[in-house]
Parts: structure tokens; C-alpha cells; sequence
């Protein structure tokens, strides 16, 4: 099961050491998710990261970068929207509806299926989905290789999503929650709990 890591929405100073550690320990795929950002502050993170990772990183916007720096594909968070005029490449999309997945899944390479769980609150996470709902669009093949669990992923239900047949789970505070980008240098915590998720996706 493929590991995917969302960034968080504002850029930081260690954020490329880290992205290229979590890469070195065989990182999947990283979606670079900043909005509203200036496209200067991206072009400065993507060229303080090996090139060699460039093909597996995959942007929500700015899409002209996809070709500038050989990036892994685009990521449209609307499951309606088109693709942008003449981009000829890898497109993933945002799903909250599992009525609307199988049709999201056709024009995607990937989907990522929202609201597994809700953020976590006080060390627990609800549900977005009811479990039935989640084995039943596995059952009908809407839930497969080709979508991934995304919201509140953490070490503790990344076997569930493996075992529904997810083919990935999205991670996010679950692994920015580790390293405080106000006060914090060293982000050993980051990539050793990292390599204790990529033990659960196997």
C-alpha cells in the first residue's frame, strides 16, 4: 500500500531536509498542497530538493511547474474540474462523495477518497464514513488500488484502509504534528515515526 504525504498549507525553513529524509526512507509519493502561496516560494523548494525525487511530487497548483521541473503529475481538489487547457499528463482528484467516485476514478490516475476520519480531536477520530458504507464500495469494486484514505490517517488505522482495499493512505498531521516549524531544528521524531508507518502500510 502506497504512502502519500500532503504538506502543510505554509513553507518553513527545514521543510525540503525533511521532504528529501522522508524520500531517502522510500517515501511513495508527496503532494506539494499550499494555497494561495506564491509560485516563487515553490520554485524555491522544489530546487532545494534532489531532482531524482522531482518525478515523484505531484502539485495542486501552479500546474505550469508539472513540466518545468518534471513533476509526477497535477492534482485537481475538484472532482468536476477540468483539466487546464493543453496539460498533457498524470491528474489525480479530491472525492467526498462515494456516489461520485466511480466517475472520479475514470478521468484520474488516482482518487483521494476524503473524510475517512475527521481530524482527531483529543486523541480519537470519528468516522466520515460508516465502516459498512467503506467495505460495501469495496465489496462493489469502487474502493481499490486506485483510491486513497485521506483525513486523520494515522498509525492506528492504516491496517483498516489496507485492509478495505485502499492502495493508499494520505498522510498529514499525523506527521507534521511531530515537528514544530516555530521552534524546532532537529525532526528525527518525523522520519522514525515514518518508518514505523511504512512497517503498518507493508
Amino acid at each position: 500500500m502506497k504512502l502519500v504525504i500532503i504538506t502543510q498549507p505554509q513553507f518553513f525553513i527545514e521543510e525540503d531536509r525533511i521532504i528529501t529524509a522522508l524520500f531517502d526512507e522510500g517515501l511513495d509519493s508527496l503532494h506539494l498542497y499550499k494555497p494561495g502561496s506564491s509560485p516563487l516560494y515553490f520554485e524555491r523548494l522544489l530546487t532545494l530538493i534532489p531532482e531524482d525525487y522531482h518525478s515523484n511530487i505531484v502539485i495542486h497548483e501552479h500546474f505550469y511547474m508539472k513540466q518545468e521541473f518534471d513533476l509526477a503529475g497535477i492534482h485537481l481538489d475538484d472532482p468536476d474540474a477540468d483539466v487546464p487547457q493543453g496539460y498533457r499528463g498524470k491528474v489525480s482528484r479530491s472525492c467526498t462523495d462515494l456516489s461520485k467516485l466511480k466517475d472520479t476514478k475514470k478521468k484520474s490516475q488516482y482518487v483521494f477518497l476524503h473524510d475517512i476520519f475527521d481530524r482527531q480531536q483529543n486523541g480519537s477520530s470519528e468516522s466520515g464514513f460508516s465502516e459498512s458504507k467503506i467495505h460495501e464500495a469495496s465489496r462493489q469494486g469502487l474502493i481499490d488500488k486506485h483510491v486513497y484514505a485521506f483525513g486523520g490517517m494515522n498509525a492506528d488505522n492504516i491496517r483498516w484502509a489496507h485492509d478495505a482495499g485502499f492502495g493508499g493512505v494520505v498522510l498529514c498531521s499525523d506527521i507534521w504534528n511531530r515537528f514544530d516549524v516555530h521552534s524546532q531544528v532537529d525532526y528525527n521524531d518525523v522520519i522514525q515515526h515514518f518508518q514505523r508507518l511504512r512497517k503498518l502500510a507493508r
